[in-house]
């Protein structure tokens, strides 16, 4: 283990290995550039010595550390120049809207590896350029909800950009609730620069902490309920409004007080932290990860439901129940008349009865075949399991 001097750390210095505090507490993780705030952070608490297992490399001697013109040319493209989505007209074949509709999705997608490659590499924030991103993020999913909804990432592409694509995943969820709360413009602009930035602190901590699977000791397990506090840190040294700020520190915070970093409970929760909350904790219960199998869409939104001591807050979960329906978008089922079909909307007056879109059938039009489900006529008798899935559909 090597120790340095903390006042001697030049700025943008780049370590190969994690940079440790006490030879335990990580203070930043490997190529993440020193910064002058940390070193004053650190000396204001008398700290003066920090311990690494890699080498230091100086921007001023190691060019190869430095980011280019070049890459900093393509981040900043990447946040303030995506591809306006091009989504075909009313007309269009119901498998052609859904192709640009996933492409639409992969653009915002690359925009948020965009924001958050910006500020591993310079630091920065656009606040503005975010947020008029997500006012056309917000109108792409109030227009294209049940296809928005269907687009299923890749395990590659999962494993690959696992923060990414739970920013993104989350925000999808957090602005249909929002939509379904009846949020005004700039709320939902709010709600979703906070959904997408809520775990920005966690690029400050090594990947295997939140994607491994194997036991974290406890110095793993501070660093993790510590990541709150560091994303609103962040947020705040760039001026963010007070209500995303609150937004991102609370939303692991829960109704009955069990929650951290503060325990705070019920209306002591900010709005946006009560609604990612819930979109946070569907996308994590129903996405693959590397310690647990995904749970299906229809398991993941009963145990919301069900709310287990009272985590969650019960117009949230309401919304979220009537935005997706009781068997959510995407899913495939079992009609009561034995055929199959995928649940493409929902039914606005109740969600136990969505709209299915039957499997491999087609009206003389070419056009797909659809049922309204009902409870005295056609209706869902069950999701298909996985394996139903991948064998009748895939």
């Amino acid at each position: 283990m090597n120790s340095f001097d903390i006042k001697e750390l030049e700025d943008n210095t780049i370590l190969s290995h994690d940079l440790l505090l006490d030879k335990k507490f990580i203070l930043l993780p490997a190529e993440v550039p020193v910064s002058e705030k940390l070193k004053s952070a650190l000396g204001e608490w008398a700290f003066e010595t920090a311990y690494s297992e890699g080498e230091a490399v100086s921007a001023a001697e190691e060019t190869q550390a430095e980011i280019s013109e070049e890459e900093l040319n393509k981040t900043a493209a990447a946040v303030s120049a995506p591809p306006e989505p091009e989504i075909p007209v009313q007309g269009e074949t119901d498998k052609s809207k859904l192709s640009a509709v996933e492409k639409a999705y992969e653009d915002y997608q690359d925009f948020i590896a965009g924001v958050y490659n910006c500020y591993i590499k310079t630091q920065k924030i656009p606040f503005q350029l975010i947020s008029d991103r997500v006012r056309d993020m917000c109108n792409f999913i109030k227009e294209n909800k049940s296809f928005v909804l269907r687009v299923q990432p890749t395990q590659e592409i999962r494993d690959k950009h696992f923060l990414v694509i739970h920013a993104m995943r989350s925000t999808v969820y957090a602005i249909t609730i929002g939509l379904q709360l009846r949020f005004p413009i700039h709320k939902l602009i709010e709600l979703g620069i906070t959904s997408i930035l809520h775990e920005i602190g966690m690029v400050h901590l090594p990947s295997h902490l939140y994607t491994g699977n194997a036991p974290l000791s406890q110095t793993d397990k501070a660093a993790i309920l510590n990541h709150p506090i560091i994303s609103y840190n962040i947020l705040r040294q760039f001026s963010f409004p007070l209500n995303i700020c609150l937004g991102v520190l609370e939303h692991h915070e829960r109704e009955n007080g069990a929650g951290y970093p503060r325990g705070l409970t019920k209306d002591k929760i900010s709005i946006y932290a009560k609604i990612i909350a819930v979109a946070c904790s569907y996308e994590a219960a129903t996405a693959p990860r590397p310690y647990k199998e995904a749970r299906d869409a229809y398991s993941g939104i009963i145990d919301i439901m069900k709310n287990q001591g009272k985590q969650y807050d019960e117009t949230v979960i309401k919304a979220l129940l009537f935005s997706l329906s009781l068997y959510p978008i995407g899913i495939y089922v079992l009609l009561s008349n034995n055929k199959i079909g995928q649940v493409i909307d929902v039914n606005p007056e109740n969600p136990k009865y969505p709209v299915v879109q039957l499997h491999g059938e087609t009206k003389t039009d070419g056009s797909p075949r659809v049922v309204e489900t009902s409870e005295y006529a056609i209706h869902i008798a069950r999701p298909l399991t996985k394996e139903e899935t991948t064998q009748y559909i895939t």
